[in-house]
């Protein structure tokens, strides 16, 4: 159960009381959930709350991010980071806290990009975009790397360096290319690199973790194939892909039962020429994702897709040709990065969900992983809070500060 109190109390340590600390705090905001204490004064949580309601009423899309990018750097101005690179990878920011040892160097990541979907809620802080919103949460997400630039603008770390970095275009998967491609990431490269994602489904403040794969690898694949138009009247003329294009949907999604590791195609689109009735078509498109828990698993299915829809082109006398966007790398949680996300967690008495199976979806962090050591975790946004996505999805404010605690937590491990 969570509670928040909000008014001037008095705290003893746990060890004198469970339900007391040794220290006067004015009028600070206090969560108190499974016996867990996060600290954060009321000012900090309004600040971080208001940021969020900002950006969330004024979202853009992968690759449009200017305006909330200078929001960021508006909020990070006071907070005095030794350094910040602006323009990484598109409209990123990245703002690097050093400590006065030489150290380690973390990075922890959020998000810059809204979706292109209708907002449908009732709540004073919507989207004042027609056709776009921030309905993933990335809104949530950098208010708690924001929280976190409020904790290192007063305890900058001991050794090493932080790197807080607001990734552009993750929901297009180009984003993380773009920033680790980019010249700039050379002056952050990190030993370690974090983020969470708010899981709808699962408790507030639950921490779901797992070590290994956490999220799959995927990629958006577009088949193209042509024929001959003819007279519709005389399709022996002509050599239509009709037949064809309907021999490749029902194979590409049986092909994954023929593979040892855990695989899936799902067909999402197909377009059979044009709506001319006196017509036979000559073009053909079908699009499917394919996704697989492991790298390499992926390679391979998109390899015998290729082969598979090519000999049903061949057969048919049609060419063939493919193109793949919207790629996305597995996350992979390197066993020293999860052990650091673990103890914080234990350390916060958070209650924690170790899953079995990696989540089916993807996130173009998975990228950072193939570069250095990672860890993704779930952070649990309510079990009957609206999914991801949906129209009427809505970041909760009160987990803001257990991801920044949890942030928190990891950087006092690496950096002190």
């Amino acid at each position: 159960m969570l509670r928040i109190i909000k008014k001037p109390i008095h705290f003893c340590t746990p060890e004198q009381s469970p339900h007391k600390f040794c220290q006067s705090i004015r009028y600070s905001t206090i969560l108190i959930f499974n016996n867990s204490y996060f600290l954060m004064d009321q000012k900090s949580f309004l600040k971080l709350k208001n940021l969020r309601h900002t950006l969330h009423q004024y979202p853009e899309v992968s690759g449009e991010e200017k305006q909330t990018a200078e929001r960021i750097l508006d909020f990070f101005e006071p907070l005095q980071p030794d350094q910040v690179i602006r323009n990484i990878g598109g409209h990123g920011l990245a703002f690097i806290f050093e400590g006065k040892e030489k150290g380690p160097t973390s990075l922890f990541r959020c998000e810059l990009d809204a979706l292109p979907i209708l907002e449908k809620n009732n709540i004073k802080h919507q989207s004042t975009i027609p056709g776009k919103a921030h309905l993933c949460g990335h809104d949530g997400h950098m208010a708690i790397i924001s929280g976190l630039g409020l904790f290192l603008h007063q305890q900058r770390p001991q050794k090493g360096r932080v790197i807080l970095l607001f990734q552009p275009a993750e929901e297009t998967g180009l984003g993380a290319a773009a920033v680790i491609e980019d010249a700039k990431f050379k002056k952050i490269k990190p030993d370690y690199a974090f983020a969470l994602h708010n899981l709808p489904g699962y408790e507030q403040h639950q921490i779901i973790i797992k070590k290994g794969t956490f999220t799959a690898a995927s990629a958006g694949l577009i088949v193209k194939l042509k024929g001959e138009n003819s007279h519709a009247a005389h399709p022996e003329a002509g050599n239509s892909p009709a037949e064809a294009m309907s021999k490749i949907i029902v194979a590409l999604q049986k092909l994954p039962d023929a593979m040892k590791k855990f695989s899936l195609i799902t067909v999402i689109h197909a377009r059979l020429g044009e709506v001319a009735f006196g017509t036979t078509p000559a073009d053909a498109t079908i699009m499917a994702t394919l996704r697989a828990f492991e790298n390499d698993t992926q390679v391979l299915l998109q390899q015998y897709a290729e082969k598979l829809c090519t000999q049903i082109a061949k057969e048919y006398g049609l060419e063939i040709s493919f193109e793949y966007t919207e790629e996305f790398a597995a996350s992979h949680n390197d066993v020293d990065a999860w052990e650091f996300g673990n103890e914080a967690a234990k350390k916060l008495k958070l209650k924690t969900k170790h899953i079995r199976l990696p989540f089916r979806w993807s996130e173009d962090f998975g990228l950072f992983s193939i570069h250095t050591k990672t860890l993704l975790f779930g952070l649990g946004s309510g079990k009957n809070h609206p999914q991801l996505h949906e129209n009427d999805y809505d970041f909760p404010d009160n987990i803001i500060p257990t991801g920044v605690k949890m942030f928190e937590e990891i950087i006092d491990q690496i950096h002190h």
